[in-house]
């Protein structure tokens, strides 16, 4: 039961599921602009309480909030989390039987269920449309709503038909739209993709005054690597570009009495999750991993992220190393490079970018 009569709603809220006394920077106005109908645009770095902005108004609203996210891990995690703060949620995902879909889509419009997570892909199936028409929607969240852009960097054309669910929901519903990172031309178009009316936007500060940034110019990669794991206690995260050196750096740092584990996309989804599990329970406590690894993972006591190889862009960078620090304490993100990682990126971007002659031939 919440009854602390000293704080407001919101506030309740927070500390009744979170523990937490005062919002972080934006979170309130994004919390208000959303529960008074308005559809919302949210900037907030990696580790700066995104799920906060749409649990808390869906909390203090009647009905379900619908969250869309292109991250199975992410869509279990939450999940889990609300689960053991007593809130009702499920996650909808491939893997599911149709009886399993059934069951669950029949909870959240006959029972009291607070979030459904979905993908973008599911919006789109005549029996999820045909449920949502039962169901008391209060809001509908987008995360990653950079990808409903040809502008961001990990565009999905299936975000293009979250839109349709304005047909569907009555027009008072807001969405809110949630992104780490987006450039001016991705904030115009998220809006227009997603059918804003008046939409605000809110972007919060970027700056991580808990995380120290090092870039450190190194022959021996490897060797300044346990140099690292031995001097920063705790959990670690170690970005490497091949499979195969995931590996390799993994049972060089078991040698030296590391608790560590690799990580990769060649992985089957069950050996995946079980690597995932154990790091999450600090039963490893480095995972070496590519960038297959880290999306929707919210484990807030991270150390240390070291990145051994330069990652495709800034953008990458700073989603990878912001999965440090999400506590709030001190952390490190560490860049490793020497003079040979420079060609490395000079044939990367011939690669990526071929001459327009090239192009041209080949079409």
């Amino acid at each position: 039961m919440i009854n602390n009569l000293s704080l407001d709603r919101f506030e309740q809220i927070l500390k009744h599921y979170w523990g937490y006394s005062l919002f972080r920077s934006i979170q309130r106005d994004i919390i208000e602009s959303v529960y008074n109908g308005n559809d919302t645009l949210a900037l907030m770095p990696t580790g700066g309480g995104k799920s906060i902005t749409f649990q808390v108004p869906a909390l203090a609203m009647e009905g379900i909030c619908i969250v869309v996210t292109p991250l199975i891990a992410l869509m279990k995690d939450q999940v889990e989390n609300l689960k053991k703060r007593g809130v009702r949620a499920t996650a909808i995902y491939s893997g599911l039987s149709k009886h399993e879909i059934d069951v669950e889509l029949d909870n959240c419009a006959y029972g009291e269920v607070k979030f459904l997570y979905v993908s973008p892909e599911r919006l789109t199936t005549q029996l999820f449309r045909e449920r949502l028409r039962k169901m008391k929607v209060n809001m509908v969240a987008i995360d990653e709503s950079h990808c409903i852009s040809q502008w961001g960097y990990d565009f999905r054309p299936s975000y293009l038909k979250i839109v349709e669910l304005r047909e569907i929901l009555p027009k008072e519903v807001p969405f809110l739209a949630l992104t780490a990172t987006a450039t001016p031309d991705v904030v115009d178009d998220i809006q227009q993709k997603l059918g804003f009316r008046n939409g605000k936007v809110f972007k919060m500060s970027f700056a991580r005054d808990n995380l120290v940034y090092l870039v450190r110019n190194v022959e021996d990669k490897t060797k300044h690597l346990l140099k690292i794991v031995n001097s920063i206690p705790g959990t670690g995260v170690v970005y490497v570009r091949s499979r195969d050196k995931t590996k390799e750096i993994a049972l060089m740092l078991r040698k030296e009495g590391i608790s560590a584990d690799f990580y990769h996309a060649g992985l089957t989804m069950e050996i995946r999750n079980a690597k995932q599990a154990d790091w999450q329970a600090n039963k490893t406590r480095i995972i070496v991993a590519t960038n297959a690894f880290g999306m929707g993972i919210d484990k807030p006591e991270v150390r240390f992220v070291v990145h051994i190889d330069l990652p495709d862009s800034p953008e990458a960078y700073f989603q990878e190393a912001g999965r440090a620090g999400r506590d709030q304490k001190l952390a490190y993100a560490i860049l490793l490079f020497n003079d040979s990682d420079a060609s490395k990126i000079d044939q990367r971007l011939e690669a990526n970018f071929p001459p327009i002659e090239d192009i041209k031939r080949t079409y």
